[in-house]
């Protein structure tokens, strides 16, 4: 303007001083009031207010504060509205409670109103500084002041939140503003879902249970959002109350309510509490949709009530509008697996099979872990393929699974380049080797099971109890019982603990071999380790007494068994009739054959 020789006028200068206060070029501002003062402009508020806001937003509150002294004092310049509530503002944001106070008592006294954002500089210091009685004078200087009680409420929970004290807001919400939530839905929404989120779930029921406005339905929404939100938070047991306390209909359930219970029942272990919601719901005549079935499949399944789970999975296919999505379909297959469901395993494998554009990895996995025993080989590996050539990648415990299969059928070439691609990925395990040496030893292939062993070793896994059972079974059974000892004094000295299956592969490789000394000093070993026979065990105790002739001691097991609390099973008779027959005691074998028949075995 100078360059122009346009001299500034009054309005030119408070442009100017007011741009350089936002900007915080107070040095700048402070050059210009100088100036104005110079070229005879008289002080004016207006350009003192802008310096006061200036100083506030740098929180150079002591420049603000002889700026303020100098109008009142020096300049006889009377301070305004505006000023104060620039002073307010000041002092809030250099976290000055006490002078923030005086400026804005001083306001008052003087007839001035604060503006909102003055307002809610003083609510946020006393949030901070658990001033409880300023607190309250405040929330009646707003509604004084026409705030919008909903907007008061909102304010209050937003800084009681920042200052992590929001069990305090129950105390403060009183009078008039207590009964705007109680009639206010949106309000009493936000209040509830507040005090549920800080685990004030008194609180918040007791202003449930207080309210006044009357919409059934947004109120079971309401529920079922405060109930979502305590799962969300891992706060199961508050869940539990809300819902233990809401007004509920036997007649007309809420599904989605129900069923988010039935799922926090499950976590909590809960599962009779679970299933009783669920025949209510069941008995109420409401169609379940589809995630209310995957809730209470997985309900019995957690439970370990695969039997009922397989009730709500037939009830499902009884029901062409309910489409299983992946998750469900995992759900199916897993249950069917866990029950050896083979036949429902194929049937929906080649009903879910139809298209298979939209399986992604997951659904691979899950179909190959699952169906390895309902399908063909060659099926089993089409599929595998086919998941590789789309991109997918096996899990380990696919590529087990597959290993297992291939090694079953004898297809060693597949189990070769299924483990090269196993380890390519890094995706071997020592499952990977149990399952490759326990294929070779059925196979009676020693050299590579010896390898494969080697394999593990080198790769820096220690060998696993199962390995050395698979080369034991593998070895004893071709008889080479020096190999045989030299792989179990091999498993004791590396301090390899035995299991039942090693002892009853001991059992059974001896009793095969006669050698009834080394079977007592078997059943010795087992019973000083702390284990007693399994129904495995005395199966393969039968069989080694019939191959002994110790017929009497065959039988004697029977009873033994009984009085241990093991059931005997269809092998155990079976054993028991091949002994006796061996031993050419063919009248005691009629005998248990007629036992087996009446018990349907």
């Amino acid at each position: 303007m100078r360059k122009d020789e346009v001299v500034p006028n009054l309005e030119n200068w408070l442009v100017m001083l007011n741009a350089y206060s936002q900007q915080g070029k107070l040095e700048d501002a402070e050059r210009v009031l100088e100036a104005m003062q110079e070229v005879g402009f008289c002080a004016h508020v207006v350009a003192y207010n802008t310096m006061l806001t200036g100083y506030g937003k740098a929180s150079k509150m002591d420049a603000a504060q002889r700026l303020f002294t100098r109008m009142q004092w020096s300049l006889e310049l009377d301070p305004d509205e505006t000023t104060y509530r620039s002073m307010i503002e000041g002092w809030g944001r250099a976290d000055n409670y006490e002078c923030t106070m005086r400026y804005y008592k001083e306001l008052k006294r003087l007839g001035y109103k604060p503006n909102s954002s003055n307002l809610f500089t003083l609510i946020k210091l006393e949030a901070k500084y658990g001033d409880d009685e300023g607190a309250v004078g405040i929330l009646n200087d707003m509604v004084d002041c026409g705030c919008q009680y909903s907007s008061i409420i909102g304010t209050l929970l937003h800084v009681y939140e920042r200052a992590g004290k929001v069990h305090k807001v129950p105390h403060l919400l009183k009078g008039s503003f207590y009964q705007h939530v109680l009639v206010n839905q949106s309000s009493c929404s936000t209040l509830v879902m507040a005090y549920v989120k800080h685990r004030l779930v008194e609180d918040a029921i007791k202003v449930l249970s207080d309210k006044k406005w009357q919409d059934p339905r947004y109120e079971d929404n309401l529920y079922h959002l405060l109930i979502c939100s305590c799962k969300e938070a891992g706060s199961l047991e508050d869940a539990v109350k809300i819902y233990s306390r809401m007004p509920k209909s036997d007649h007309n359930p809420n599904m989605h309510i129900v069923c988010t219970m039935i799922d926090i029942y499950s976590v909590l272990g809960l599962f009779k509490d679970a299933e009783m919601l669920y025949l209510k719901l069941k008995s109420s005549g409401i169609a379940l949709d589809m995630i209310a079935f995957s809730i209470v499949v997985r309900m019995y399944v957690k439970a370990g009530s695969l039997k009922d789970a397989c009730a709500v999975l037939d009830a499902i296919e009884k029901r062409p509008d309910i489409v299983p999505d992946k998750f469900l379909l995992c759900d199916v297959l897993r249950i069917y697996q866990r029950c050896n469901m083979v036949d429902k395993l194929a049937d929906l494998y080649y009903k879910i099979s139809k298209n298979r554009v939209d399986w992604d990895q997951e659904l691979y996995n899950c179909v190959l872990n699952c169906c390895a025993q309902a399908l063909p080989v060659d099926e089993l590996s089409r599929l595998f393929d086919e998941m590789v050539q789309r991109g997918f990648v096996p899990s380990t415990i696919t590529f087990n699974v597959m290993l297992d299969v291939f090694g079953k059928a004898k297809l060693f070439k597949k189990v070769w380049r299924l483990y090269c691609m196993a380890k390519k990925q890094g995706l071997v395990d020592v499952i990977t080797y149990n399952t490759i040496i326990a294929a070779y030893g059925k196979n009676k292939d020693f050299e590579n099971m010896s390898s494969t062993v080697q394999k593990m070793v080198f790769d820096g896994f220690s060998v696993s109890l199962e390995a050395y059972n698979s080369m034991l079974d593998a070895y004893g059974k071709d008889g080479q019982m020096e190999t045989f000892r030299s792989v179990l004094q091999k498993m004791r000295d590396s301090n390899c603990a035995s299991d039942h299956y090693t002892y009853n592969t001991m059992i059974n490789i001896y009793g095969e071999q006669g050698w009834i000394n080394e079977v007592a000093s078997v059943l010795t070993e087992l019973k000083q380790c702390g284990l007693r026979p399994d129904l495995c065990s005395y199966n393969t105790l039968i069989k080694a007494y019939g191959i002994a002739g110790m017929v009497e001691e065959a039988v004697g097991l029977i009873k033994e068994m009984r009085k241990n609390g093991i059931e005997p099973d269809k092998k155990t008779y079976t054993n028991l009739i091949t002994a006796l027959r061996r031993n050419d005691k063919f009248l005691e074998a009629v005998k248990w054959s007629l036992w087996m028949k009446q018990m349907k075995l």
